[in-house]
Parts: C-alpha cells; structure tokens; sequence
C-alpha cells in the first residue's frame, strides 16, 4: 500500500522539481532598467535562484552592455551569487557610466556621497550627477540641487542646476513639493538675477 502510494506521488514530486528548476529568460533591457529603477535588481537574481550568472557576466564582460555592467559591477560590489569584488565591480560601474548609463552614474554619485567601496568624495559625485542630471534624469537633477545647496560643488553650476529642476515635469505632488523645497534652498545661495534667468524655459 505505501508503495502504490509513493508510485501516486511520484508524478506531482516531478512536476514540483520540474517548477523549481524551470529555466528562466534573461531580462529585456526594458525589464532590467525597470527593476535598476525600482532598486529590486539584486533581490531578482536571488530570486532566480542565481540561474542567469554566467549570461549576465557575458552580456557585460563580452557584449559591453551598459545595464548588463552595471547588474553585473553591482553583483560584485555586493556578493550577489558571485564572490564580492568590490574594485572590479566599481571599475564596472564606471565603465557603464562612460557608456552614457544614467543609473550607473547615479549609483556611483550615490557611492561617493556615502563613502561605500570608495574615499566619501562629493565634488566626485557630483562629477558623475552632472551628465545624468543634462540627460533629463529627475533624480539626478534633484540630488544635484541638494548637494548645490549644501555647499558642496562649484557655484557657477548652480543657475544650470536650478533651471532643469525647475522646468522639469513632475508625476506626482510629493516629489515637485521636495522639488520646490530643494529650488528654494539653493535660491538663498544664488543672488536673485541669476534665480531669475534659470526660472525662465
């Protein structure tokens, strides 16, 4: 009786094994920029059970795809399925970032403002929040004005800053509030002719 019983499973044990270890499809670049902006890329390898390593790797060691670089530079700065190499991944990010890759430079800002892998450097973040800012990436632009308004970066930037946040388009009030809020911190450090100039399309 156990027997026929354990011949009634095997079937369902198989298809259960079969789900677990069902191949997965690398990401579309559309998919992966949405999971860099949603800040669920590494959670979704893991969740891949860590199947697309080596097509990852290959799409940013071989191909030089910029997402890919920085996917895979992120994947080692952290030790996501592959042992942690925080100065190859880094080298990747910056590889990404000459490649025009907004979010890479973004995560590099990112990494000097909080001195993570790298020597805490601000005027290097800003370095890298500059060309993602003129790209049109809101982000970018927002934290651009921020670190402006806290001192840090040259002032012959501030005008340039102040004029794409503020005629930059908003999709919710929550972020144009924290967008006004940052304009009006930057706006005491500007005299009031160049607030004038940058407030014009």
């Amino acid at each position: 009786m156990l027997r026929t019983a354990l011949v009634a499973l095997l079937p369902l044990i198989s298809s259960v094994c079969f789900a677990q270890t069902e191949a997965v499809d690398i990401y579309s670049q559309d998919q992966l920029l949405d999971l860099i902006r949603s800040n669920q890329y590494l959670a979704k390898v893991k969740q891949d059970d860590c199947q697309l390593v080596q097509d990852i790797e290959a799409r940013a060691q071989v191909l030089k795809q910029p997402l890919y670089q920085f996917l895979w530079g992120e994947m080692l700065n952290h030790g996501t399925c592959v042992k942690a190499n925080p100065a190859k991944g880094i080298a990747l990010l910056r590889d990404s970032a000459e490649q025009g890759s907004s979010e890479a430079m973004l995560k590099l800002a990112e990494y000097y403002q909080s001195g993570k892998f790298v020597i805490r450097n601000k005027d290097r973040a800003v370095h890298y929040l500059l060309p993602a800012a003129a790209s049109g990436d809101l982000t970018a632009r927002m934290t651009l004005v921020r670190l402006f308004s806290e001192g840090d970066g040259s002032s012959r930037d501030y005008e340039m800053a102040y004029h794409w946040l503020y005629n930059d388009v908003f999709t919710d009030e929550a972020t144009q509030k924290k967008a006004l809020s940052l304009l009006k911190a930057l706006a005491a450090k500007m005299p009031p002719s160049a607030v004038a100039r940058a407030q014009q399309e």
